[in-house]
């Protein structure tokens, strides 16, 4: 099969086309014929060999997937060949004709959800909303910095955050990236570097600080955060674009009793009553049209590099896709 390879960890040059066994289906599996992958920073990190969960070289990028099942392994009974579905792995194979992952992992998508918005959820979509539900608990009033808010999990960070009733506030790196948030419903966007994001948070919430944090930076973006979050907020850390974080967390949570949590969408159980019902309200969303897959480009499989070099040029406001067989 055609896959997109990384043999060694290192620069866009690592990225090269391939022509790879076919992966088999083994028990509680399913293999995917994708027809999109979609695009993810962790892929970068993985090409880059800094991801913080282990992987072997040489590896296929690629965590979640769009396609149709090719066959399944023993035990599977949710899906069978033929299905139209979504599919998660954090372990990569996106950039790949074939995709193997477990039945936990692979959704069923009904016929009014396209395919190339249904590469868009599965990661993005998912992290936020349970981010917003199952460890932020965002209620309706609570004022939300988003961090990175023009990127694709901010923009269903923010989508998501307004639905609940909350009241967004992001940050951008690259003048021109505030449209789209604010279009999306953010009340205010930062730009960084001309405007001090604590000192904003801190003006439209009258010196309290926001009730929730999601931060895909770290380095000095995170440490400063905590200034910007109330008593008893909370911060969320899902990834470290800028660096890894001070070893400091202790003493920044002590003084207003902040709690912090490093996500990972990998460790929500997927039998879980959460889980359901995360898939339930985005998928019911992107098919009524109440929520939208924020996709900015397309790329064909060839164009793997090009793809990863237009998200680390920080000027992406939205969603890749790689078009594998859609």
């Amino acid at each position: 099969m055609r896959a997109v390879v990384v043999k060694t960890p290192g620069g866009l040059e690592q990225l090269v086309m391939a022509d790879m066994p076919p992966p088999v289906a083994g028990p509680g599996e399913v293999l995917v014929r994708v027809a999109f992958c979609g695009l993810n920073w962790a892929d970068t990190m993985i090409r880059r060999g800094t991801y913080p969960h282990p992987f072997t070289y040489p590896v296929i990028p690629g965590v979640e997937v769009s396609g149709i099942v090719e066959a399944v392994g023993p035990g599977v009974t949710r899906v069978r060949p033929g299905d139209r579905v979504a599919a998660f792995h954090e372990k990569g194979g996106g950039y790949a004709e074939l995709f193997r992952t477990v039945e936990d992992w692979v959704v069923p998508i009904p016929d009014a959800l396209s395919l190339e918005a249904a590469a868009c959820f599965p990661v993005q979509a998912l992290t936020a909303w349970h981010m917003l539900h199952t460890v932020g608990r965002v209620r309706p009033g609570d004022r939300v910095l988003v961090h990175a808010i023009g990127g694709g999990v901010g923009l269903w960070c923010t989508q998501l955050a307004v639905r609940a009733g909350a009241n967004v506030i992001g940050t951008i790196g690259t003048p021109g990236k505030e449209k789209k948030p604010i279009e999306f419903g953010a009340s205010r966007v930062v730009l960084n570097g001309a405007e001090d994001f604590v000192s904003v948070a801190l003006e439209l919430t009258g010196g309290r600080g926001v009730a929730l944090a999601i931060d895909s930076l770290g380095a000095n973006t995170l440490d400063r955060t905590f200034d910007a979050v109330r008593k008893l907020g909370h911060i969320i850390s899902i990834g470290e674009a800028e660096g890894l974080p001070y070893q400091n967390i202790r003493e920044r949570i002590l003084p207003r009793s902040q709690t912090f949590t490093r996500f990972h969408l990998g460790h929500v159980d997927p039998d879980s009553p959460e889980w359901k019902a995360g898939l339930a309200d985005v998928m019911g969303g992107l098919v009524d049209g109440s929520l939208r897959a924020p996709i900015e480009q397309v790329y064909a499989l060839e164009e793997a590099r090009a793809m990863q070099e237009h998200i680390e040029s920080r000027k992406l406001s939205g969603k890749l896709l790689l078009r594998v067989g859609g």
